[in-house]
């Protein structure tokens, strides 16, 4: 990354333990950069300071920073604040208290630290109402139209930080699409637990083209964003591969990495939506744990295309992926086995 000064720059980043978090971290030490992490506890990331709180616990916004908060943040030059509760069930207020007010309370209390630069991490569910989105500029969070509480209290998360743009502290927000690579959790072993269990199923034709972000690319433009900040302040940015590509070929590609069989299943995307709205419903009466086979949203970003227009993010983060979906393909297979 570039730089402006050759002294190191001391960084909070927050969501380290998360695989993005771990590649952003290794790209930071790699340029000798001073890092303090913060999580709820301990994570043993090697050379960089720990600091455990959570931001998420109660607290009132007025009162004075939290001692902790503020120890974190003393003499830091810049925020990276990825820590997110993502999971497409569960109450409300867990999202809130982490994703709304958290993300709030990080942010005044940067502000009062004399913090500089803030890279907050969003996500382009945040614009997302249902409808196919071809090509289309990052758009604006609505919290209001979005679809579960995750991406609502993303949107609500992504405003206040986005207001809290000044002169003094500058922020941007970034929008990762579909993160995947080795060690990912979240979209590749859904994928392949679900094929396993013989429950991984196609939405509608599966060929909505959707864009996804090799996870070294997410990390990389993370970093430009943090050091082209004066000319990224104020945006929201859609980070993603420029590759788009259908459902079926992402999940048939990821199968193949795992040597599974690609035949899939298909289910109109009218059942899927009808029966995703059904499952959510059951799922928040009995307040059941874990994640729903399927949800309204879940549905809808399988069956809908959803890529963006990557222009405005790589001139403004002067910035562009340097692993393409071919080679992070091949890296996910060598990983597998």
């Amino acid at each position: 990354g570039r730089r402006t000064s050759s002294k190191p720059v001391k960084i909070l980043v927050t969501g380290a333990t998360s695989m993005i978090g771990r590649h952003v971290i290794n790209l930071l030490k790699a340029r000798g950069d001073d890092i303090t992490v913060m999580q709820r506890r301990n994570c043993g990331i090697e050379g960089v300071n720990e600091v455990c709180f959570d931001i998420a616990q109660t607290v009132d916004l007025k009162a004075d920073t939290d001692h902790t908060l503020q120890h974190a943040l003393s003499g830091c030059d810049a925020v990276i604040h990825l820590a997110a509760k993502v999971s497409i069930a569960g109450r409300w207020e867990d999202f809130e208290a982490i994703n709304v007010i958290g993300a709030e309370r990080l942010a005044i209390a940067a502000k009062q630290c004399g913090v500089k630069r803030f890279v907050h991490i969003s996500t382009p569910s945040v614009a997302h109402a249902g409808k196919s989105l071809v090509g289309e500029s990052a758009g604006v969070a609505e919290p209001s139209r979005v679809r579960g509480h995750y991406a609502r209290s993303k949107a609500l998360g992504e405003q206040r930080m986005l207001a809290a743009n000044s002169h003094a502290m500058k922020v941007v927000a970034l929008r990762p699409h579909l993160v995947w690579g080795p060690g990912d959790t979240q979209l590749v072993q859904r994928i392949i637990e679900r094929a396993r269990a013989g429950r991984l199923v196609l939405v509608g034709s599966g060929l909505a083209l959707i864009d996804t972000t090799y996870v070294d690319n997410a990390a990389s433009a993370i970093v430009a964003a943090l050091d082209n900040i004066e000319q990224a302040a104020g945006h929201a940015l859609v980070i993603s591969n420029g590759q788009p590509r259908t459902v079926s070929e992402i999940m048939q590609r990821i199968l193949r990495c795992a040597g599974l069989p690609t035949t899939l299943r298909t289910v109109p995307a009218s059942v899927a939506i009808a029966a995703g709205t059904a499952i959510e419903h059951v799922w928040e009466a009995m307040n059941k744990q874990g994640d729903p086979p399927m949800t309204r949203f879940l549905a809808e970003q399988l069956a809908t295309a959803h890529w963006f227009d990557q222009r405005t993010t790589q001139r403004l983060l002067d910035w562009s992926p340097s692993v393409t979906l071919e080679e992070g393909f091949q890296r996910l297979a060598a990983a597998q086995s």
